[in-house]
């Protein structure tokens, strides 16, 4: 798709340019020759007064010395006899054959006389004794002088059309191949049992769609697994009870060679069936498993999470905000841990600060992690790196007292980390770094110096506004 993209955009800017160009540059050649012409008939003109008022040589030679081409060697007059014994005079550069010139003044209006090195345009002029024709030079090069400068900026220009077209055409095919890339990606991947795949919906409203319409399949397939496992293992559990009264029974039949089949029979049934709710307990976990792996909405959770305190939060006058959570945000956590985790961070909050301190929840997305920020205005805290190493269980009853211990192992999981810090509001600042794609959180990075840039650039605006 995007190499045909290329070609219709390559072929469609090559016959524009070519319908274009070709004509633009014969225009072009036209006019500088029409040019060269007209200033040809322009030196003639200078003679033809001179001409009407006197036929003397010496006038006629100062005359066409002082034209503008006439110390080159351009201009020639040819001026008929004069009287019954006179003879034609030729003043100046001759090129021009004598019977074009003849013709010329026979016709009585201009011509154009091809000649070694250009041509010469040859005016006719009414004397006394007849017509003069006045004969003017015009070299090749002033035939053509600009007409190859016009005719490459003509070509740089097509040129620059047609590249520019291919580039669009290639950007335009890349966004619109990249999301079928993706798609068919993984599509394979769920085909070869990887159920936490999902798709990014992004590109074109169709490729969305199908993004869309692929991650509900995937959904649903996961949820018919699990179901079918579930009900493989309560089918199992089912088979126990006649499976016991079966060996009882088979116990009860003595020592003889059918009873001994029998018993052996019901054993290796026994066995079976033990094995079938060994692997369905295990097959058990892959979809939540995958749940995780397909991750969830944070600006959702973040939203159902808020609202859930918010209640508490008007009981205790306190003022809440939330930023960031108003466009979906994917991350590679399940539903049920980033819930926790929140709750764990809004529950310090409401433990450690006084009734009335107003707190806030920023969202903010860069194309390697999301950060989720947590702050509030009250006391802080006064030992953050105390605080991070009783979360990493440094307490003695296991506790970390600021139930930073959950939301700590959700960072770490995916590769992110936790930090305290001083909120814009005065309080303490809890930052959760959750990588994405299992990569580690940026310390070092330029993407991380912008995405700390940036949050720094927001927090100082939002001093300022006092939100």
């Amino acid at each position: 798709m995007r190499w045909a993209l290329v070609k219709v955009a390559l072929a469609v800017t090559a016959m524009v340019v070519v319908a274009f160009a070709v004509p633009l540059g014969l225009v072009v050649k036209e006019l500088a020759r029409d040019r060269a012409y007209s200033n040809a008939e322009r030196q003639a003109a200078t003679i033809g007064p001179v001409l009407a008022i006197t036929t003397d040589r010496t006038q006629l030679e100062r005359a066409v010395a002082s034209a503008e081409t006439g110390s080159g060697g351009r201009i020639g007059v040819h001026v008929p006899a004069s009287g019954k014994n006179g003879r034609p005079a030729e003043i100046g550069s001759r090129r021009a054959p004598q019977s074009d010139v003849a013709a010329a003044a026979k016709l009585g209006r201009a011509s154009i006389s091809p000649v070694a090195g250009g041509s010469s345009l040859l005016q006719p002029t009414a004397v006394a004794a007849g017509i003069a024709v006045v004969e003017v030079f015009v070299p090749d090069e002033a035939l053509t002088r600009g007409v190859a400068t016009s005719w490459l900026v003509l070509a740089g220009v097509g040129l620059a059309l047609v590249i520019g077209s291919v580039a669009v055409a290639d950007r335009l095919g890349t966004r619109m191949v990249r999301p079928a890339e993706r798609l068919a990606g993984a599509a394979h991947d769920l085909g070869k049992g990887r159920l936490g795949v999902r798709v990014p919906e992004d590109g074109p409203k169709e490729l969305r769609s199908a993004a869309s319409a692929f991650n509900a399949m995937a959904d649903q397939v996961v949820q018919l697994l699990a179901n079918e496992r579930e009900l493989a293992a309560d089918l199992s559990h089912r088979l126990r009870t006649p499976l016991t009264v079966l060996r009882l029974n088979a116990a009860s039949l003595g020592d003889s060679p059918a009873a001994d089949q029998t018993r052996s029979a019901v054993e290796q049934l026994e066995r079976e069936v033990d094995q079938i709710i060994r692997t369905a307990r295990e097959q058990k976990a892959q979809p939540q498993q995958a749940a995780a792996a397909a991750g969830c909405d944070a600006a959702e959770v973040i939203r159902e999470r808020m609202a859930f305190w918010s209640a508490l939060a008007e009981d205790e006058g306190r003022t809440v905000r939330i930023a960031g959570a108003d466009r979906p945000v994917r991350l590679p956590v399940a539903r049920p841990d980033l819930a926790a985790a929140l709750d764990a961070m809004l529950g310090n909050v409401f433990r450690h600060t006084p009734e009335g301190t107003a707190f806030a929840v920023d969202v903010h997305t860069a194309e390697e992690a999301v950060i989720v920020l947590v702050s509030d205005a009250g006391p802080g805290i006064d030992d953050p790196a105390a605080a991070l190493r009783r979360g990493h269980g440094g307490g003695g009853d296991g506790s970390t007292g600021l139930g930073l211990d959950i939301v700590r192992r959700l960072a770490e999981s995916t590769g992110g980390d936790v930090r305290i810090g001083r909120s814009v509001l005065g309080g303490t600042e809890v930052r959760v770094w959750l990588a994405l794609d299992g990569g580690r959180a940026p310390h070092g990075g330029r993407r991380g110096h912008r995405l700390r840039r940036t949050l720094r650039t927001r927090k100082r605006r939002a001093a300022r506004t006092g939100t």
